[in-house]
């Protein structure tokens, strides 16, 4: 069975800290609070401890109706807390968090996200009104079930194949045994369409009788948001998802919009109905549904729904219990805050003013109208004060590199739980809206050519008199508690010096404690996740091979063509230039790719007359290429590509090719030597790192 992403990423977690249960002995060290998962690992300090006490008593914990609103509606769990993948590994463990239901206050984690991670402990089937229900606690994201005349219609039927079917399982034998009549998209999101095969058929679909539906440009962003940085991002996810960590109070805890990412099987049929107008009504199977379009908000195609019969609110992932992402670690387009806000506001006067109910893709629902209107307006005024606030301070001189430490959330939105940054945090995404706007340049012509850290460092090594002292004075400034003054020296001296494991465990000590004291998760995997790499390198070994049929197949011809440019070496390339024409004919295109100046172009629907290798082949044929099953000479020999021309041209183009190493070096010294390259079909097209969207 083909893997996706998704299981490149789980794989490499079991791969290297087991994703079992824990036994019954570590279960009970962990009780203790006392013992660290990672032998170099330490406790929170006493500084971290007297953080962790002020915010637990400055919060308003008083305010519990998100546990009431969580639990609420709640019909039955499975009698299990795993998931097994079709493959045999685990594809899903809720069981492994279970040490968040101890109600034990743990210092090693942030109480605010402490508690956002309790709130994420929903498991099984919910109902949020008669004919609206809702698996939660089976992926990253919920899976919900809307009964209409003959059936369900699904929306976001998750991440994994295997996490879906049992999700239909289970309201099927609770409820009763309905066909998918349906299934909506509420955005390209990969957690939010990755398991439709599990509740649909492509033959079904094909065929007309289950509708996909699914917003204007799903399948163009679907596939192609993250595919020209795609590796990078994917070894970013190390450090934003935590894939290196354990569940675990001193390791991974929550993904503050669900636990994680299920790892099972990623699939992808296109969609059979798409919505186009802005606002467009549409009725499915007795079922009325008001659709608005949504774009560049959370995901560059997505859409809210309205169920006017039911004064029911689906929110998509517009409107969960945090504020999210706009400037994501892992990488991507940073996102548009103020049009965010004003698509919320939209939908608060369009469905908000006799909305009853209000349910997402992840998190929990809220019911009453005058409770919608005050998440609504809170997340509103919380994405819109983001970007006015931060372009407030900019147009007084505040740069990007202060901006962080310059801009405040209102105190009023501060004392909103559904305004806490969870999954985004107040610090990178005011430098996200100010990297929108101005790009990266601070203005100052010391930062416009800037040395390379592993340039710059050994002379401030040099000047602050040698890595003794730099030590020393980290080791005082660790002990006062400065973290991030002893990470501002520790970390030239770690590229100064890149073999100096004393600086590295320092360093790692330093950010340990400041994961534990972040409220995002995304900020605590990464300091927690740096500082597991820095004790203990990244893992060698031979890098997992993932493909993704259905998104192979899904990508355009000229989005793989784009990325074999950005794989080819130049100077292998240096003075060679040729032209050759690609011909589909089983879906008539036909692109010129063009070799010149180091550089690798293509355009559609061109051929040239003087090319130097011309060759046909189905794109059908061609997908198999792409997803390393066959090689493009072996469909040659064999017949099924044919060529004209200069066949040797391939063989060029093959020779200036690298595939990107998952494991490339972020922190220093953490790399094994020569554990980069492993080998590949050189056409063959890795899969974009669809998780980290969120």
């Amino acid at each position: 069975m083909k893997q996706s992403i998704f299981i490149l990423m789980m794989f490499l977690m079991t791969a290297f800290i087991s994703c079992e249960p824990k036994s019954e002995t570590q279960e009970k060290k962990q009780e203790a609070n006392l013992d660290h998962f990672d032998p170099k690992g330490k406790a929170p300090t006493a500084v971290t401890v007297a953080k962790w006490e002020a915010l637990k008593n400055k919060m308003p914990f008083e305010d519990v109706r998100d546990f009431a609103e969580q639990e609420k509606g709640f019909i039955a769990a499975p009698d299990y807390k795993e998931i097994k993948a079709d493959a045999g590994h685990i594809a899903w463990s809720m069981g492994k968090y279970e040490f968040l239901l101890e109600e034990k206050g743990y210092q090693s984690i942030h109480p605010s996200l402490q508690r956002q991670a309790t709130l994420n402990m929903n498991y099984g089937l919910y109902e949020v009104i008669d004919g609206i229900y809702q698996v939660r606690g089976y992926d990253l994201a919920n899976i919900t079930f809307v009964r209409s005349d003959n059936g369900w219609i699904v929306f976001d039927p998750l991440t994994a194949k295997e996490t879906a079917r049992a999700a239909l399982e289970l309201i099927n034998e609770k409820l009763g045994a309905r066909p998918v009549v349906a299934v909506v998209y509420s955005h390209s999101h990969g957690d939010h369409w990755g398991g439709v095969r599990g509740v649909a058929a492509e033959e079904d679909v094909k065929s007309g009788k289950v509708k996909i539906i699914a917003p204007e440009g799903f399948m163009q962003h679907a596939v192609s948001e993250n595919v020209y940085a795609g590796n990078a991002m994917t070894r970013r996810m190390f450090l934003q998802y935590g894939v290196l960590l354990p569940a675990d109070p001193f390791g991974h805890v929550d993904q503050a919009i669900g636990k994680n990412t299920a790892a099972g099987e990623l699939g992808l049929i296109a969609p059979n109905l798409i919505i186009e107008d802005d606002i467009q009504n549409l009725t499915i199977d007795g079922i009325n549904m008001v659709f608005q379009l949504t774009p560049d908000t959370e995901a560059p195609s997505e859409m809210n729904t309205y169920f006017p019969d039911m004064k029911a609110f689906w929110a998509a992932e517009n409107i969960v219990a945090t504020i999210h992402n706009i400037y994501t670690l892992r990488g991507a387009m940073v996102r548009d805050a103020l049009n965010w806000s004003k698509n919320i506001n939209e939908a608060l006067y369009l469905f908000g003013q006799e909305a009853e109910v209000m349910f997402a893709s992840h998190s929990w629902p809220r019911w009453g109208n005058e409770r919608i209107q005050e998440v609504m307006k809170d997340q509103r005024d919380a994405y819109a004060h983001l970007n006015n606030g931060v372009l407030h301070l900019v147009n007084q001189g505040v740069t990007l590199n202060e901006i962080h430490n310059e801009y405040k959330v209102p105190e009023s939105l501060q004392d909103s739980w559904q305004a806490r940054s969870y999954h985004g945090s107040p610090e990178n995404n005011s430098r996200g809206v100010v990297n929108r706007y101005l790009g990266h340049w601070d203005g100052n012509p010391a930062n416009l050519i800037p040395l390379s850290p592993y340039e710059s460092s050994p002379l401030f090594v040099e000047m602050m008199g040698g890595s003794e002292r730099i030590i020393n004075k980290s080791k005082s400034l660790f002990n006062e508690g400065k973290y991030l003054y002893a990470i501002e020296l520790l970390n030239k001296l770690t590229y100064g010096e890149p073999n100096n494991q004393e600086a590295k465990d320092l360093l790692a000590d330093c950010y340990e404690q400041m994961g534990y004291q972040q409220e995002s998760p995304s900020l605590r995997n990464a300091f927690l996740a740096g500082a597991f790499e820095l004790r203990n390198g990244i893992p060698g070994g031979a890098s997992p091979k993932a493909d993704g049929p259905d998104v192979i197949k899904a990508m355009e011809t000229g989005l793989w063509l784009d990325f074999l440019g950005i794989r080819l070496v130049s100077d292998r390339a240096a003075g060679k230039a040729f032209k050759i024409n690609l011909i589909t004919p089983d879906n008539s295109e036909k692109y010129l790719i063009e070799l010149s100046n180091s550089t690798l172009s293509n355009i559609e629907g061109f051929s040239a007359e003087d090319a130097d290798l011309a060759i046909t082949i189905n794109r059908s044929d061609l997908d198999l290429v792409m997803m390393g099953v066959k090689s493009l000479d072996e469909m040659i020999a064999d017949g099924t590509a044919k060529y004209t021309g200069d066949k040797t041209i391939i063989d060029q183009l093959k020779s200036m090719m690298i595939h990107f190493e998952i494991r490339f070096e972020i922190l220093p010294g953490t790399v094994p030597v020569g554990d980069q390259q492993y080998n590949r079909n050189p056409f063959q097209q890795d899969i974009p790192a669809v998780i980290g969207a969120e």
